[in-house]
């Protein structure tokens, strides 16, 4: 059985096998959690995800897959980038977020990572409200079959942070 633990802090220095990171499409970095990671993790990251947007990925990473690179300067064995989707009162995009979780963990097996630390996907920038990421992020962890040990959200803030605890109670 997967543990789940919680961690207030930055993903950036989270000694795992796995970082998750909240990409966007074009996988060339960005703002929030995307920025932090290719800023604190270096070139590697980079030069990695053009190779992936070169072959496999010419008009991005769809939303709700993921893909691995290294995780260059990063206390991790790589990266795996999952693009999240853009929350909707329209459109219910819960199976798309679910989805990236799944995903994660399944290129974490491939992998062989067993630990593996998340951010709250799609609940920044991308304004899915906290408490329903939450409970997405941790229904689909506990959902998933995976080989991974520990699955590890580490939560900018305090707000985020007690958004997932009362999921994991």
């Amino acid at each position: 059985m997967t543990a789940i633990t919680l961690v207030q802090g930055d993903i950036t220095r989270q000694s795992v096998d796995a970082i998750v990171n909240a990409a966007n499409s074009s996988l060339l970095g960005g703002g929030g959690v995307d920025g932090a990671i290719h800023r604190r993790g270096g070139p590697a990251i980079l030069a990695d995800c053009r190779r992936l947007r070169a072959s496999h990925y010419g008009k991005g990473l769809p939303t709700g897959r993921a893909v691995s690179t290294t995780a260059g300067e990063l206390d991790a064995r790589w990266v795996i980038h999952t693009v999240g989707p853009r929350f909707s009162h329209e459109e219910d995009r819960s199976e798309l977020l679910a989805s990236c979780y799944r995903e994660s963990l399944r290129v974490a097996d491939e992998l062989g990572a067993r630990t593996v630390a998340f951010p709250a996907v799609s609940a920044g920038i991308y304004g899915w409200p906290m408490d329903d990421a939450a409970r997405i992020a941790v229904e689909t962890v506990r959902a998933a079959k995976t080989s991974v040990e520990e699955v590890r959200f580490v939560l900018f803030d305090e707000r985020a942070y007690e958004a997932f605890a009362r999921q994991i109670r």
